[in-house]
């Protein structure tokens, strides 16, 4: 964000961040590790229970929504090594990655590297930045050993998680402290990878008081220019944390916490100092009669310096309750109430500035929603809506009803329609970029809510014990997207901001999991995405109606794990990505491969090649008319779980 060529993207600049060292030492297990990432059957793992559709427990295999879970072992076997990557296992998101530290991930298109129309929530903490309306993916970490599941929903969440879940939903669910017992210990090395390193120990207070905490951090290389120079965006993080979950009797009290800091190269290109912090508390209780009770609060801080005087500092405080009881014998009502302050505040530039620079953000809300058995253990229909205040709009209503219908244990259909809206985040409405210190080039605007009405149709089935399919459709209608509207004649100036786009997107995304045999597992899936947008009458806008987002049409994905003799694992993973249209990336095909040895129970040893079809290619072009290209890598990992 140091150009007016740069447009809106480039304020999003590389993370980097300080390296942990950490050293292995024998722990007696209270819990062996691996335990946590055994295999589970097929219909095992259609029968997870997911929260992120209802904010209830519901099981995958009977969801009205197009979910797909993200397992432990999924993840292990495709040797992620940062929560982005874990996200490329989804086969309903769009993730590309830009450079060292920038992505860009989607659900249903409008992929940016500011993408705006995704909800993200790790352990319930949303990482929402209303600096734009996104995610800071470069701060974004876990231990993915930690992670319990990954559920990522395409499409409308609005009813249940509010404004700017319009396209979907990602909730990473991280283990019960006490699932993670002993020692874990892990490091890595390779070509893109330099260094990794995680120390995390679980113990034990009480039989029922357990607790886990963490150190991590790695050094990532830098990518290259598409001339082949060095781009010298390599970026290192540092990051550390707990957590605590009490269960005496009915009560479930939890209390984590993260702190992390970056810093760049300072012999490299990119410019940004980020640090944070987090503070989450969670009392969750199930009664004997079956109602669910949650109150969860959190405390966020963060603060990024973009280099040459313009920074920026988020004080988030945010509550939320829930409560779920049932209504004679066919009824489920949840109903909770959410609150959220913001403070933010930027160090403008003289001819680059948030306007206030200081800025206090409210949000506040009601969510109710009726689950309604039509047919007992058949026929499902569940309505719903949330009524949400923010500063800009006042107030929104985001309603919704899905209808499941189950005639068998191995079959359920469904269908929804929801309304979702995008409220104005700050470069929305307070952004100016000046010419001159009296001439203004971009001036703030009275920017509205986008809206969606999204139509959905879908079918999950288990075929045979061994296979699951789901194949979900839709079709979305778009109104009041953002517009770069000029100024008056003859110059054009000021800009501003306007919703003068409109338009509609459909298409289909089918998803698969099959037990070849049972050391041998494929799953992964096939997207189809088709976007039209256009102008709305007395629009000018000066994208062409792209709305800053560039998807591509056709998307595949792979995934193998293979259990060899001798204590050995082959697994691999290969995505097609269709061309981008605008800025135009050319379609790629890449293959990851991880070989990993057990010698021994605790001990692990495993060799991981990345993009090993190329030596280099692009994903994703964030700002500049040259992408930085994606480099094939390998890296080698020692883990110690015991």
């Amino acid at each position: 964000m140091r150009s007016a060529g740069s447009r809106t993207h480039s304020h999003v600049g590389v993370v980097a961040a300080l390296g942990a060292l950490f050293t292995t030492s024998a722990a007696h297990a209270l819990q062996p590790a691996t335990d946590a990432l055994k295999k589970l059957s097929v219909e095992e793992l259609m029968n997870v229970e997911v929260t992120s559709i209802a904010r209830t427990p519901q099981k995958l295999s009977q969801a009205p929504s197009a979910i797909q879970v993200i397992s432990a072992e999924e993840i292990h076997r495709a040797g992620a090594t940062s929560l982005p990557e874990a996200l490329r296992l989804a086969p309903n998101l769009q993730v590309a990655q830009a450079n060292s530290s920038q992505w860009a991930i989607s659900a249903r298109g409008f992929n940016n590297i500011l993408a705006n129309k995704l909800l993200v929530m790790i352990d319930g903490r949303s990482v929402y930045t209303p600096l734009y309306g996104g995610v800071f993916w470069d701060v974004q970490d876990v231990v993915l050993d930690d992670v319990e599941r990954i559920e990522v929903v395409s499409g409308p969440g609005a009813t249940q998680w509010g404004a700017n879940a319009v396209n979907g939903v990602i909730n990473v669910v991280t283990r019960n402290s006490a699932q993670t017992q002993g020692l874990l210990a892990q490091a890595a090395a390779g070509s893109e990878i330099r260094s990794l390193g995680t120390l995390r120990y679980g113990g034990e207070l009480n039989e029922d008081l357990h607790y886990r905490v963490y150190a991590k951090g790695f050094e990532r290389g830098a990518t290259v220019n598409v001339d082949s120079s060095a781009a010298n965006d390599d970026w290192h993080m540092g990051q550390g944390g707990f957590r605590l979950d009490w269960q005496p009797g009915e009560d479930l009290l939890t209390l984590q916490a993260d702190l992390y800091q970056g810093r760049p190269n300072p012999d490299g290109t990119t410019a940004v100092d980020a640090s944070g912090g987090n503070l989450l508390g969670r009392w969750q209780r199930t009664t004997s009669s079956g109602a669910d009770l949650q109150l969860q609060l959190y405390y966020d801080h963060t603060r990024r310096d973009f280099d040459q005087g313009l920074a920026e500092s988020l004080d988030t405080w945010d509550i939320d309750w829930q409560h779920r009881f049932a209504i004679g014998s066919r009824q489920n009502l949840t109903w909770g109430l959410h609150l959220r302050r913001q403070n933010h505040e930027v160090d403008n530039l003289p001819l680059f500035a948030f306007l206030p620079a200081h800025k206090a953000l409210t949000r506040y809300g009601l969510f109710v929603q009726d689950q309604i058995a039509v047919l007992p253990d058949r026929l499902e229909l569940t309505l719903g809506t949330k009524i949400g205040y923010n500063n800009y709009t006042d107030y929104e209503y985001q309603p919704s009803a899905r209808l499941a219908w189950t005639p068998d244990a191995r079959n359920t259909l469904w269908a929804a329609v929801s309304r979702a809206v995008r409220t104005p985040s700050r470069i929305d409405r307070d952004f100016y970029l000046f010419l001159t210190p009296t001439i203004p080039l971009v001036t703030g605007s009275d920017f509205q809510s986008e809206t969606l009405l999204a139509y959905e149709l879908g079918w999950r089935v288990q075929p045979h014990e061994d296979l699951s399919l789901s194949l979900s459709s839709f079709y979305n209608d778009y109104d009041e997207l953002r517009s770069a509207e000029p100024g008056p004649p003859p110059l054009g100036i000021p800009l501003t901001f306007g919703n003068g786009v409109q338009g509609s997107s459909y298409g289909l995304e089918l998803a698969a999991v099959y037990q070849v045999s049972q050391r041998w597992r494929l799953r992964g899936g096939y997207t189809f995405l088709k976007k039209d947008l256009r102008l709305k009458p007395g629009s000018h806008d000066l994208n062409d109606a792209s709305v800053e987002s560039d998807d591509p049409r056709h998307q595949l994905l792979i995934q193998s794990m293979l259990d060899l003799p001798g204590d050995l694992r082959l697994d691999g993973v290969a995505r097609y990505v269709d061309a981008l249209p605008d800025p135009h990336v050319p379609a790629y095909v890449s293959l990851d491969l991880r070989l990993a040895w057990n010698p021994t129970e605790h001990l692990e040893l495993s060799l991981v090649g990345q993009n090993l079809l190329d030596e280099r290619h692009a994903e994703f072009v964030p700002a500049s008319p040259a992408p930085r290209a994606i480099e094939r890598s390998v890296y080698g990992q020692i883990a110690w779980r015991h």
